[in-house]
């Protein structure tokens, strides 16, 4: 069967390039063809633009954006490693549409052929963004006879905005299934007056640690070590790890660009890399749901704390889901590495099986069109 996804693409974050990819492989080794939709719209496509003004005191004349832009350049410049190395990836690993989609007008007119579509994973109905609000991501542009279904969709919020919800009922009631990806996500279709909802797990999920470790980048440190990923800069992370380096000797590793404190950041480089990272780190600490969903797959000692943002449910209910208690923290908690044992896999490895096998079988059903039991 042919088989089109749409998610957020070519984004240039590490969990958005590795859920894409696994879900293409999983469809794959399901025996179908399977793309992704080339779908860029303008609110997801500013990445590394060299020429930005972004700050609206230099946008006044051409002499103050000259200035800005020179400015700016060199470290732009330097950057763009980053996005050849993601580029790679993509090209490597994300097989998509030749044509380019800007809109879901785009999208109706010059409809992707293919027997069943599928939106989702990430955070394609997150309202706090322009993509929960974007009809193509509901798969709006696809015809009600074609086969739509959506897997682990994340509203990543506990409940929407009164104005968005007629909107959501309208475009969610038109998939022929329904698979979100937090059980805030389910509750929240509920409240509309959905009910042939499920809850399943992020597609990195659908393939096992094996499989992830042989795309995996050769190892970029031969010292143990701590990997942070926060994307707030979370001055209790960074309290924290800290602390962690003092007592045991480890050594701080980073994939986040304005990360100070680590002895080596890896920022530039792709998602080969940070599956390696997080595979042989001693201890991750995070702010990011892929980096908690890869320490669960690679069984790696975590603390998680929450984020600035209202979208913490993404990884409280992740968390919850695999009865993994005590390591989700607030800004002002106070955190103390010694108190907090080990996560023990092996008693909680039966609930992870059975819900990947889940989340295999539902979509093994939704693109038989049969009903899930």
């Amino acid at each position: 069967m042919k088989v089109l996804t749409i998610t957020c693409h070519d984004v240039y974050n590490y969990g958005a390039s590795l859920q894409e990819y696994a879900l293409l492989e999983f469809l794959k080794e399901e025996g179908h063809t399977s793309e992704t939709i080339n779908y860029k719209p303008p609110y997801l496509s500013n990445h590394f633009n060299l020429w930005q003004v972004s700050h609206p005191f230099f946008s006044r004349n051409i002499l103050t954006r000259l200035i800005y832009l020179v400015l700016k350049l060199p470290k732009r410049l330097y950057n763009r490693k980053r996005k050849r190395n993601f580029d790679e990836f993509t090209k490597n690993y994300i097989p998509s549409t030749h044509t380019l989609y800007k809109n879901n007008e785009e999208l109706k007119n010059y409809l992707p052929i293919a027997e069943a579509y599928i939106c989702g994973s990430d955070q394609i109905w997150n309202s706090f963004f322009e993509n929960g609000k974007d009809p193509a991501f509901y798969l709006d542009f696809v015809p009600s006879n074609k086969l739509k279904i959506s897997y682990a969709a994340s509203f990543a919020i506990d409940s929407l905005e009164e104005n968005l919800k007629p909107f959501v009922k309208e475009k969610v009631s038109r998939l022929n299934h329904i698979a979100v990806r937090e059980t805030s996500g389910v509750k929240i279709l509920n409240d509309l007056g959905i009910d042939n909802v499920v809850q399943v797990l992020d597609p990195v999920f659908l393939l096992n640690k094996d499989h992830w470790a042989s795309i995996a980048k050769p190892k970029k440190v031969h010292e143990d070590y701590i990997f942070i990923y926060d994307f707030d800069y979370n001055p209790a992370i960074q309290e924290f790890a800290q602390k962690v380096r003092k007592n045991t000797g480890y050594k701080i590793i980073s994939m986040n660009e304005l990360n100070t404190y680590s002895d080596y950041n890896y920022y530039l480089e792709g998602p080969e890399v940070f599956l390696d990272l997080v595979r042989n780190a001693k201890l991750v600490v995070a702010n990011s749901f892929h980096a908690v969903a890869f320490s669960i797959i690679f069984q790696k000692e975590m603390v998680v704390f929450n984020r600035k943002e209202a979208i913490n449910t993404r990884m409280r209910d992740l968390l919850n889901l695999f009865n993994i208690h005590g390591r989700l923290f607030g800004k002002n908690d106070n955190v103390s590495w010694d108190n907090l044992g080990t996560i023990n896999y092996d008693e909680i490895q039966g609930s992870i099986h059975q819900h990947i096998e889940y989340s295999k079988n539902y979509l093994r059903k939704a693109l038989n069109n049969l009903e899930l039991n």
